[in-house]
């Protein structure tokens, strides 16, 4: 019996530990090729372009973690010291995994909670739709580079808006994967920021109301979903044109 009882002790210890507080989140990654190094948990600038280090870590036999605490979901970066470019995903609540590859950066994979798994799944359809679309879009531009520079030095805006519905028309496959995205994802936070860019296209914009409506409660007290409310409630205030 007492063992019984301290075997139960020592579980619950165990799970205690393990468990992280409301907003507690711990990044475990990974870094393919490299042992040493150092590791920058980065943040978008709302001041400014570009992101900011909050914390820096080192790479131990090729693995690195960092913890820390956040008041809701957003896209932050890992910079890996001296390698180009870097790995966006989702700073939530949470154990999140990240698989580095430094040598393809997009290749990286995303793991953990339930948004940074349905991040990866969306860049790795996206980058298929892209790769699938490169030489025909690249063939496009290459005819149509010359065209373009002489109508925009004319201010020929006939032949820019032919071409531009043209190009439009190509990357038609890439554009509706990923505004169809938020409705069957209502509680990705992928789909809160599409929705919420889907307000600066025209095209698009008539849905929003719909899309915001679908959304999980909890993305709706994002920053971004905050945001979308107030752009609705600010076009419903405005007087209808005659």
């Amino acid at each position: 019996m007492k063992k019984i009882i301290l075997l139960v002790a020592v579980a619950t210890a165990l799970y205690s530990c393990n468990k992280l507080a409301e907003g507690e989140y711990e990044i475990t990654g990974t870094v393919k090729g490299m042992k040493t190094g150092l590791v920058y948990l980065e943040k978008q600038n709302p001041m400014a372009m570009g992101s900011t280090a909050i914390d820096t870590v080192k790479i131990v036999d090729g693995k690195f973690e960092i913890k820390g605490k956040t008041t809701e979901p957003e896209i932050h970066f890992i910079q890996i010291d001296k390698v180009n470019g870097k790995v966006p995903f989702i700073l939530e609540g949470g154990k999140i995994t990240v698989t580095v590859d430094k040598d393809s950066l997009f290749k990286s994979k995303l793991g953990g909670t339930y948004s940074n798994e349905e991040f990866s799944k969306f860049n790795d359809e996206s980058n298929k739709i892209q790769k699938r679309l490169q030489k025909t879009v690249m063939d496009f531009q290459m005819k149509n580079m010359a065209v373009m520079n002489e109508a925009q030095q004319k201010s020929d805006t006939v032949t820019m808006n032919r071409i531009k519905k043209e190009y439009d028309l190509l990357q038609k496959d890439l554009t509706d994967y990923t505004f169809n995205y938020p409705k069957s994802h209502p509680k990705s936070f992928i789909s809160v920021l599409i929705t919420q860019m889907m307000l600066g296209t025209p095209k698009f914009e008539k849905e929003v109301p719909a899309l915001y409506n679908s959304l999980d409660e909890s993305l709706k007290k994002t920053k971004p979903g905050k945001a979308i409310k107030t752009s609705i409630d600010g076009a419903k205030k405005k007087p209808e044109v005659k």
